[in-house]
């Protein structure tokens, strides 16, 4: 006997695919495993019991043209008696072989093909049945991504997250907007004056009853192991839809599989109904037999028939079921659009507005998912919302980022004031916001921020920068950062990029801008309105301007410091610059300048200049500088200025001049006229030798003439009893003067780099000189009387 488990394999599944086996698959399961037992059963008896039983039939009568075996079809039980008399004829003893070698004949011969086959074609065709049903879990192709689906929605389904976020997501609905109304009412009573404090306080007292107290809920955080595995489930997410979409194989392999068994279907019920009358329990079966039996006519029982009969009926009345599961599949199929998937119900039912509908054979598995249970698609819903994947990225950076680990991370910054710097984050931590001592707060290369109102608790913030991390500002917290802010930094690829929200802070008084204007737009260096910076005092823009932006005039009258960073690109029209009367400060560094231009000399309020990194080649309009007053820093250090004028002496007010990374080779004697200069640079240039009248600059504390090619300084040049700092190194001095000796004041002497022999023991008349302020080579240094070194030693 032949088990029906023998069978199982040709639709054996994993069991988590049933949750992609709609009812109409599930029935027509059931309906191949009965068909299935009909055939193994009518197989079994078929093997193991006699399939027929000849017996040699009477001589026919004469002309009669009845076969034998109708003599024995029933006319009423009398008239049948009357005809049964005892054979007679030829005696030839037939026995069990004979009888044997009959029925094995006749079977063959006279029985027809549908009676002797029908459980063998039963089999057959529930087989095919099985594997048309099973096949595309069992398809390489369509099964890799059915094992990844159903992985990805298991581990979906039982996430802890799953439930935390449908809840919290859910409930922010009803939350918030509460939450919001109470924000504003706060920001706007902290704005209001003095005066309309008893106005802010009814406003207050009035907002009292909207305040819901809500209990937390059950699970208020999650471990890290589990929101470590939420992070990467939504990560599997994205990389499976990317994947999935691209293709529809697995709704084309279950369309074509569908129709394929209806075509089985029809086929299979077709013949069926055609040959089920085959099944016969009378056989008349004629073989040229009588040599060995004396016979020629034989009257035969096929002994299952009856059985068989009945067996084929109720084998036509399953396989009809299946056919009817198999045409409301096809119309399931081509009655909506499969390949299109909306979760707006899901939408409207969390709160997630942001769940993307999906298409092809993603779409096509949601829709198979939600026949088994809706539940799954929405759970699953959840993994492809970016609401719900920031919300955990929060929660997973409030994990990592408690309040002790940030407060670590505070220190002083070059301008003293308290900062936090996070750099390359996923989000910024709500945590942040508990640190009220922050004054300074730095967020570098952190995607997508959203300040919450949680930023109202920095209530000592004044700075604040934005490093390649686009940030968007809810209204209510406009008015706060209006009213605390002072200092505002902002970098980004191209300036379109700054927040519009930076350009009303009216109590800023720093904006510093870094980032290129489109190359279509570079010439017009469009930058929003400045107009509502009523504070403003300094101006910072680092990009690729052709000009200078129009909208520096709206805060001409009170800019007291402006910075252009051009990287080179040419700096065409300046004439803006003559609005800006209070300007105390103004840096053109790489603007590709090659003359200084006009517009500077109309600034009468300028004190600091700087041109660092242009292509200035001479500077004879120096002399305009006069009209200046007030410059006492100017800054033309690396151009490639090869001489400066003799009117440089007409500035006597400039007290510091930065000449470095130049092509000088030599220095006119009207320099020392400038009688006001406390700080010369001129290092790095090609200078051979010093004029004498440097000696009259005497209120000279700083002098850098390092990196040329002196080989001797002038005596006069000692005659400097203010100077500090010295820097002679990497020249071809061969000696330094014993004259030296007479700068008292002098702290640091850079002498690396020379050809020097010897040092003049006259140093220990430096005072102020020590060891840690001597740059020299050791063997120099050693060579100093001890008494000299121990004094420079002494601190």
């Amino acid at each position: 006997m032949i088990p029906v488990a023998e069978f199982k394999q040709f639709a054996e599944q994993q069991p988590a695919f049933k949750v992609l086996k709609p009812w109409w698959d599930v029935l027509a399961e059931y309906l191949t495993v009965a068909m299935l037992m009909i055939g193994v059963f009518g197989c079994t008896l078929q093997v193991t019991q006699d399939k027929i039983i000849c017996l040699p039939s009477h001589e026919p009568r004469e002309n009669s043209s009845e076969a034998p075996c109708q003599q024995l079809l029933p006319r009423g039980v009398s008239e049948h008696m009357g005809d049964l008399r005892e054979l007679s004829g030829l005696r030839n003893n037939l026995d069990l072989q004979q009888y044997s070698f009959i029925n094995q004949l006749c079977y063959e011969t006279a029985l027809h093909w549908y009676a002797k086959y029908f459980p063998y074609l039963v089999v057959i065709h529930t087989l095919i049945f099985m594997v048309c049903t099973s096949f595309w879990f069992k398809f390489p192709s369509t099964s890799s991504k059915i094992e990844h689906f159903i992985s990805i929605l298991g581990k979906c389904f039982d996430s802890p997250w799953t439930t935390r976020a449908l809840s919290e997501v859910s409930g922010e609905n009803h939350k918030n907007p509460a939450a919001a109304r109470r924000a504003m009412v706060t920001m706007a009573a902290a704005a209001a004056g003095p005066g309309k404090a008893g106005e802010g306080e009814k406003e207050k007292v009035l907002a009292e009853p909207e305040k819901v107290v809500t209990e937390p809920p059950a699970v208020t955080l999650l471990d890290k192991k589990e929101g470590e595995q939420a992070k990467a489930l939504f990560e599997k997410v994205k990389k499976f839809r990317m994947h999935v979409e691209e293709g529809d194989i697995l709704y084309t392999m279950y369309i074509r599989q569908t129709v394929l068994k209806v075509c089985k279907f029809l086929a299979i019920l077709v013949y069926n109904l055609v040959y089920v009358g085959k099944i016969s329990f009378l056989v008349a079966c004629r073989v040229e037999t009588s040599e060995v039996t004396g016979y020629v006519s034989f009257c035969c029982n096929h002994t299952k028939a009856h059985l068989f009969s009945k067996l084929a009926f109720c084998y036509i009345s399953f396989v009809c079921v299946y056919g009817i599961t198999c045409f409301y599949t096809l119309c399931w199929l081509f009655h909506r659009p499969l390949k299109e998937y909306s979760f707006r119900s899901v939408r409207e039912e969390t709160g997630m507005g942001d769940i993307p509908d999906v298409k092809n054979d993603f779409a096509f598995m949601l829709h198979l998912i939600d026949q088994y249970d809706s539940l799954y698609s929405k759970r699953f819903a959840v993994f492809l919302s970016e609401v719900s994947e920031s919300r955990l990225k929060q929660l997973n950076l409030n994990h990592e980022w408690t309040t002790e680990k940030l407060r670590q991370k505070l220190q002083r910054n070059a301008w003293g004031r308290l900062e936090l710097a996070l750099c390359m984050l996923p989000g910024l931590p709500d945590t942040v916001f508990e640190l009220s001592e922050v004054e300074a707060l730095r967020l570098e290369a952190i995607c997508d921020i959203t300040f919450p109102p949680g930023l109202a608790q920095l209530v000592h913030l004044q700075e604040l920068s934005l490093l390649h991390s686009p940030a968007r500002l809810p209204f209510s917290l406009q008015i706060f950062l209006r009213d605390h802010l002072k200092v505002i930094r902002v970098k980004c690829e191209e300036l379109r990029e700054v927040p519009l929200w930076v350009f009303g802070l009216r109590g800023l008084e720093e904006l510093h801008l870094e980032g290129l204007f489109p190359p279509d737009l570079a010439r017009a260096a469009t930058l929003e309105s400045l107009r509502e910076l009523k504070q403003l005092k300094v101006l910072s823009l680092q990009s690729n301007a052709g000009k200078v932006p129009a909208s520096v005039t709206d805060v001409a009258s009170h800019l007291q410091r402006l910075s252009l960073h051009n990287d080179g690109a040419r700096l065409l029209a300046l004439n803006s610059l003559k609005k800006l009367v209070v300007l105390r400060e103004l840096e053109l560094v790489a603007c590709g300048l090659e003359r200084i231009p006009h517009a500077i000399f109309s600034l009468g309020a300028l004190q600091e200049l700087d041109l660092k990194d242009n292509h200035l080649r001479s500077i004879e309009e120096i002399l305009s500088f006069q009209h200046c007053r007030k410059l006492v820093t100017l800054r033309l250090w690396h151009n490639q200025i090869a001489y400066v004028p003799e009117h440089v002496r007409k500035l006597r007010g400039l007290e510091q001049l930065y000449l470095s990374h130049n092509k000088l080779e030599t220095l006119p004697t009207q320099l020392g006229m400038c009688s006001g200069l406390r700080l010369l640079d001129v290092s790095h240039n090609g200078l051979h030798s010093l004029p004498a009248e440097l000696g009259l600059l005497q209120n000279l504390q700083h002098l850098a003439l390092s990196y040329n090619a002196l080989e001797l300084l002038p005596d006069e040049l000692f005659f400097c009893r203010k100077l500090r700092t010295l820097l002679l190194g990497y020249n071809q001095l061969s000696q330094l003067s014993p004259q030296v000796g007479a700068l008292r004041a002098l702290s640091r002497l850079e002498l690396k780099g020379n050809r020097l022999e010897a040092l003049p023991e006259e140093l220990g008349n430096c005072g102020g000189l020590k060891k840690s302020g001597l740059l020299v080579e050791d063997t120099l240094y050693k060579g100093l009387p001890a008494e000299v070194r121990d004094r420079m030693e002494v601190e």
